[in-house]
């Protein structure tokens, strides 16, 4: 019986001495203060561009068209093809100019037969005149026709350049250098002196020009930023490039020629011209492109990269930053623009200020937190110096 009453005792007992044990450390310990990926802010030089759609069009059009009615005899030319300034394309049947320039070269011939006497004779009638042999009536006479004959030879002159030219036009030449199009004539067709309708179309297409239309009201912003001093012009000409209607960029940049003197009431926009050179023709006319203009130079720019700015409940921009006692704080700030993958901040942010771009589900307003600079992957260890290199002898 007493056996059993100290094992009842003891087995009573365990529990109660068991209780006034610490308990063994095994938990996780207390977690410190998250770590974020910051930027500090620092100034930089930056050329703002801004994108603009437009199309391509030939620097120089000239459109072919006959100066004297006529058959085509022959086309001369390729379609498709390069012809040169002043190659022969069309030929008109010359028979009728022919004539007419064989006639006005007669008729010169035979202005100049009839005006050698008449000139003998009022040289004769003037030396008569002196002894009083003929009278003054005589002399006026002879005199008037000789002027008579020699305006004839001058009408006769211009006649045969007039039948000149006209031959000459039967060969119908190219204006300009270029490429030619489709002809919309075929030998055997009828065609009339300044007709409408062209034979055909040239263009010139190294180099070509880029079209594009500005609002008005940018433009204007841009200029009251170049003379308040908040941007400055690029040097010399500003340059364009240019990207394609699938993407990638053509490899030739660009000029800005000269804006129109107007804006169109309809749109509001101006139109500015550029141009590009086009050694291996990839410019076509009619092709629609982008091409990204120099505006001008912000020398004190600060960047922030866009995966760092939220938008508050108002719209406003907003980022995280890092303070001097480590805490977080939110700042609403201004942004002008993209630059690449940054917006460039006007208003809200300074030099040295740190922005928080990566860890911004953790950094919470007021909270502390470790800064780590953008790059480096938080929560790695600093790289260990490497050992010294033995000395050779």
């Amino acid at each position: 019986m007493r056996a059993l009453f100290l094992t009842i005792l003891t087995i009573m007992l365990v529990p109660l001495s068991s209780c006034g044990k610490k308990s063994a450390p095994g938990g996780p310990p207390p977690a410190g203060p998250p770590e974020v990926s910051v930027v500090t802010m620092q100034t930089q030089r930056v050329a703002l561009t801004t994108e603009l759609s437009g199309r391509v069009s030939a620097s120089l059009t000239a459109e072919v068209r006959p100066q004297v009615g006529g058959i085509i005899q022959n086309r001369l030319f390729t379609e498709g093809a390069d012809v040169k300034a002043d190659e022969l394309l069309y030929q008109i049947v010359p028979a009728s100019y022919q004539a007419a320039y064989d006639g006005a070269k007669a008729a010169l011939a035979k202005a100049e037969a009839t005006v050698a006497p008449l000139r003998l004779k009022a040289e004769r009638y003037l030396e008569l005149l002196a002894s009083e042999a003929v009278s003054q009536q005589d002399f006026d006479d002879a005199s008037a026709a000789r002027k008579l004959a020699e305006a004839e030879i001058e009408l006769a002159k211009a006649a045969l350049e007039t039948a000149r030219i006209n031959l000459a036009y039967t060969k119908v030449t190219a204006p300009i250098s270029g490429r030619i199009g489709r002809s919309a004539v075929t030998n055997g067709a009828l065609v009339t002196a300044s007709q409408p309708m062209p034979l055909a179309t040239i263009q010139q297409l190294d180099p070509v020009y880029v079209d594009v239309t500005q609002s008005s009201t940018e433009m204007l912003r841009l200029r009251k930023a170049l003379e308040s001093g908040q941007l400055s012009s690029a040097d010399g000409q500003a340059k364009v490039l240019l990207l394609l209607d699938e993407g990638t960029q053509y490899p030739e940049p660009g000029s800005l020629k000269f804006s129109e003197a107007f804006v169109d009431p309809s749109t509001g926009s101006v139109t500015l011209r550029t141009l590009f050179p086009n050694p291996k023709l990839l410019l076509l006319p009619g092709m629609f492109v982008r091409t990204v203009l120099e505006e001008g130079i912000k020398d004190q720019a600060l960047l922030v990269p866009q995966r760092g700015v939220t938008r508050n409940p108002t719209g406003q921009a907003m980022v995280m930053v890092v303070g001097a006692d480590e805490k977080v704080a939110p700042r609403v700030i201004k942004v002008d623009r993209t630059v690449g993958d940054n917006w460039l901040v006007s208003d809200g942010l300074k030099v040295g200020d740190r922005v928080i771009v990566e860890g911004l589900q953790k950094a919470r307003p007021g909270t502390p937190v470790i800064a780590v600079p953008f790059g480096i992957k938080p929560g790695a260890a600093p790289a260990a110096p490497a050992p010294p290199a033995a000395d050779q002898h």
